[in-house]
């Protein structure tokens, strides 16, 4: 089947902000609300809320077919992929690196970004998956599976992109490297322009894009699971309407949704995307490092494990006291400083932001650390007793004396309730 798509890389971006995302001229320009997207919006909403309206209980069950279902589609891809022209091409392109480019800090940050958000750490989603476990949950080999099946996929992800890229890189008579797109472009606009000179180009679409609804819909559940627990423990009282409660926080997420799907969506999506989801992200990393390592101690934090998973080696212990202490935060230090230093102002293509969109950037990139700020003050206001400020301070890094109570209380997950006390 012919593609509609013209047949230069850059005029495919064009046309997809021209026809599907309606583009307009510029942040300021907000335009209306595509209806068809919002529909889509609404659908993928409802499917999340649908899923977590049970807790873990529902969501479970259903991440067993979201989690394997895209490893089934990249093995297709992938043998479907090395057989195409150009191939090799592509593939080869992907193994050599570029030197020149690992000079670059926003090449490691965009890179931590990354890892921060496959595996969640920092953004909330494994404490809050894995305060439903059992208390003797072998946390520390679900950790470890985690983290390498992360990378192994991930290098696995880039011999099926790449193969496809040279693919498409061939029938275009170009280099690779012109076929590359950041962000949104390469999965909504390069894919689908390389699936239409497939043969069953229609059967190749359904599937690559139920993939992409599949991995979005993962990356939701932890995130919307996370608000909602955050949620229901700060206001226990409300756990007897928990499908209420994530009710609301669906339909708060969808209405927030709204702006992106408007004529100026895309710009306000690469606006949050760049300042939301990166630095804001290494420094609470940071912090909570920090916190845990030094403040709490990794002595302390060590014992915790073993009460959970029994007695580790003296290898273990040094190993992952030099890691927590050292390694660990001086690496997201390096990369958040060098990602300063090499700072400049988000752009999308040839379009460059107003200064007011970027000043409304770092506000974004400020709210997450704002609200960690804030709540430490209040904290600190609300304990009335005549205690100096740093006595404050200390009781309030002290672990809770409920941490080996927990063990008693070990089933609350049976009522699908977090054991937030540890």
């Amino acid at each position: 089947m012919p593609s509609v798509l013209p047949r230069h890389p850059a005029a495919l971006i064009e046309a997809n902000g021209n026809y599907v995302l309606q583009l307009s001229s510029g942040i300021e320009h907000t335009g209306n609300v595509s209806i068809t997207l919002s529909f889509c919006l609404l659908a993928a909403w409802l499917i999340v809320f649908l899923c977590l309206c049970r807790g873990v209980k529902s969501s479970g069950k259903v991440v067993y077919f979201t989690a394997l279902f895209p490893y089934v589609v990249l093995i297709m891809l992938f043998v479907r992929g090395i057989t195409l022209p150009g191939s090799y091409t592509g593939i080869m392109y992907y193994l050599e690196p570029d030197w020149e480019k690992l000079k670059s800090a926003q090449i490691w940050g965009d890179a931590a970004v990354q890892i921060f958000f496959a595996l969640s750490p920092a953004w909330g989603g494994l404490l809050t998956l894995a305060s439903y476990n059992k208390f003797q949950n072998n946390c520390y080999r679900d950790a470890i599976i985690v983290a390498v099946t992360n990378i192994l996929t991930s290098f696995f992800a880039g011999f099926v992109i790449f193969s496809i890229l040279g693919f498409l890189a061939h029938e275009l008579d170009t280099e690779v490297g012109t076929v590359l797109d950041q962000g949104a472009g390469l999965a909504f606009v390069v894919f689908p322009e390389m699936v239409t000179k497939l043969q069953m180009p229609m059967f190749w679409s359904v599937l690559f894009f139920f993939m992409l609804l599949t991995l979005g819909l993962d990356s939701q559940f932890a995130l919307m699971e996370t608000v909602v627990t955050g949620i229901l423990d700060t206001f226990p009282q409300w756990r007897r309407w928990k499908l209420r409660v994530v009710f609301g926080v669906a339909t708060v997420g969808y209405l927030g949704g709204l702006v992106f799907i408007t004529n100026s969506g895309m710009y306000w999506f690469q606006l949050v995307d760049k300042y939301a989801a990166n630095w804001s992200v290494l420094l609470i990393a940071t912090i909570e490092c920090v916190l845990v390592a030094w403040i709490y101690g990794s002595e302390r934090f060590i014992q915790n494990i073993e009460e959970m998973i029994g007695q580790r080696s003296k290898c273990f212990v040094v190993f992952w006291t030099i890691l927590w202490k050292v390694v660990t935060p001086a690496t997201l230090l390096f990369i958040l400083c060098f990602n300063w230093i090499q700072y400049k102002p988000v752009s999308y293509g040839k379009y460059a932001y107003p200064e007011w969109a970027d000043i409304v950037g770092w506000i974004i990139g400020l709210l997450p650390m704002g609200v960690v700020v804030l709540t430490a003050i209040y904290k600190l206001i609300a304990d009335i007793s005549e205690k100096s400020l740093v006595e404050k301070i200390i009781l309030l890094v002290r672990p809770t004396d409920e941490w080996r109570a927990a063990k008693v209380a070990l089933y609350h997950f049976e009522y699908d309730e977090p054991v937030t006390e540890l």
